[in-house]
């Protein structure tokens, strides 16, 4: 046969490991619940991480002591601890469901009666959990969240896109403007064309008159 003082070391023990490794743990009264109000409960939790386990108030009052919390106010009564743990996927529990679970309950249950508890390893009365239970959930946030990041970054996407295309046409518009400065076009090509006859003409003129006053001296 076991020996009840090593039974009961072994659930200070695990009251004391859960209460120190939860990120919060609810402190309830469940006096009047049914078995399977109690069981859809548990069921309820589970998929958010929570995990509700009914202990006597000394062991609990004693792994508390060792864990270093004060939660001995609330041990009146017989009383069930919620403890958000880990999903059965293995993800860490979400606090905000399971307050949000919790008061869901006790509203359509009202023999559960939630007295307080600790956050983050600090205590916490009814308030906090109601305004914990009321806080959307981690889901929601981040859709939220996202949602607040996608303009900028669709913002930045388009800037990116248009970066290639706004430095192809300033380095067209580079080029063309270097082109002109290196070789201006006449504003009148014709008008060079004009201004050379006059001379060739000239030269023409004297080559005849010097070959006309050849001839006349011979004659004579």
């Amino acid at each position: 046969m076991d020996n009840p003082r090593e039974d009961k070391v072994a659930i200070v023990t695990e009251v004391k490991d859960r209460l120190e490794q939860s990120s919060a743990v609810v402190v309830t009264e469940y006096r009047g619940l049914t078995v399977k109000a109690l069981a859809d409960l548990r069921t309820a939790l589970r998929p958010a991480g929570g995990a509700y386990k009914v202990y006597k108030n000394t062991l609990v009052r004693r792994a508390a002591n060792d864990a270093g919390v004060d939660i001995d106010a609330h041990l009146v009564g017989p009383t069930a601890l919620a403890f958000t743990e880990q999903t059965p996927e293995g993800e860490p529990g979400d606090v905000v469901t399971v307050a949000k679970v919790l008061k869901d309950f006790a509203k359509a249950n009202p023999d559960l009666v939630i007295k307080g508890g600790l956050f983050e390893g600090e205590p916490i009365d009814v308030d906090g959990i109601n305004a914990l239970a009321e806080v959307e959930p981690r889901e929601v946030l981040l859709a939220k969240l996202a949602g607040l990041l996608a303009a900028p970054m669709q913002q930045m996407a388009g800037l990116l896109q248009a970066l290639p295309r706004d430095f192809a046409y300033g380095l067209q518009a580079l080029i063309d403007k270097g082109g002109a400065d290196e070789a201006p076009a006449p504003a009148n090509p014709e008008a060079g064309a004009d201004s050379a006859a006059p001379a060739n003409e000239t030269d023409q003129t004297e080559e005849n008159d010097g070959t006309t006053a050849a001839a006349e001296d011979k004659e004579s």
